[in-house]
């Protein structure tokens, strides 16, 4: 995002942006919920399609990795992927926004 290291990091990596990317929630707050309370984002492990995808890796993708190992490398618990399809820009941020809202 503007203003953030990472964005000026990519900038200069980088020659445009992909649709995916990775949030972390504050601490202790409850990815599950969150997730529930998205209706335009589908939770699916599958990324790459046109719709707009959302995944919670420490109890997806690496729930079969012990956490100490999985935090070791960067795998928190409120580390959620998040893979942007086709859908109108404003209804996916508006969705993000009402799902941390939910918190």
């Amino acid at each position: 995002m503007p203003g953030t290291p990472d964005y000026e990091i990519a900038k200069r990596q980088m020659r445009g942006f992909g649709g995916m990317m990775s949030i972390e929630l504050q601490e202790g707050l409850d990815t599950k919920q969150f997730v529930e309370n998205l209706n335009v984002f589908q939770l699916a492990e599958s990324l790459g399609g046109v719709e707009s995808l959302i995944e919670v890796p420490a109890v997806m993708t690496h729930a079969s990795i012990p956490r100490e190992i999985r935090l070791e490398n960067g795998i928190k618990d409120e580390l959620v992927r998040v893979s942007v399809g086709v859908e109108n820009l404003a209804d996916l941020k508006d969705d993000l926004a009402q799902g941390l809202d939910a918190l």
